[in-house]
């Protein structure tokens, strides 16, 4: 299975906030939409990435001082993205072995959206699940 179809199964919105948003507005509109992360945009360009991880890091370090820190002074800058076309198979292992839970899906240079591992675990399990039903199937009509 591809990206583009977890994509097109889930929607392609993806919750941004801007570099310059304080840690208190990132940290308020993953409590209001119930997500883990934002993905930090520039006019239309990705910057970076900013999760629950990444601001109760921030607050293990400055304690109560991150009220007012800007996004931008916490999130991850490097951001580890993937395209419509990959194998959802090559995502998760990609998901697992760089401790990631959210993957920003870039298509011709912009975010086209954005694939957690709970998207990713999930169309994975319905496509093996799938895959057993039709063996299943073969074999029962094969007896």
């Amino acid at each position: 299975m591809k990206v583009e179809k977890v994509l097109a199964a889930k929607g392609t919105e993806v919750a941004t906030v801007s570099p310059s948003a304080t840690l208190n507005a990132a940290a308020q509109r993953l409590r209001l939409d119930g997500i883990g992360a934002l993905a930090v945009v520039e006019g239309d360009m990705l910057v970076g990435m900013v999760s629950e991880r990444d601001i109760v890091r921030a607050f293990a370090e400055h304690r109560g001082g991150i009220i007012e820190m800007k996004v931008t002074e916490v999130m991850t800058a490097k951001v580890i993205t993937c395209r419509p076309d990959d194998d959802l198979t090559r995502i998760l292992g990609m998901m697992t072995r760089h401790r990631i839970r959210h993957l920003p899906v870039i298509e011709g240079g912009r975010l086209a959206g954005l694939i957690s591992i709970g998207d990713a675990v999930k169309h994975r399990l319905d496509e093996l699940e799938m895959e057993a039903a039709v063996l299943r199937d073969v074999y029962i009509a094969g007896h």
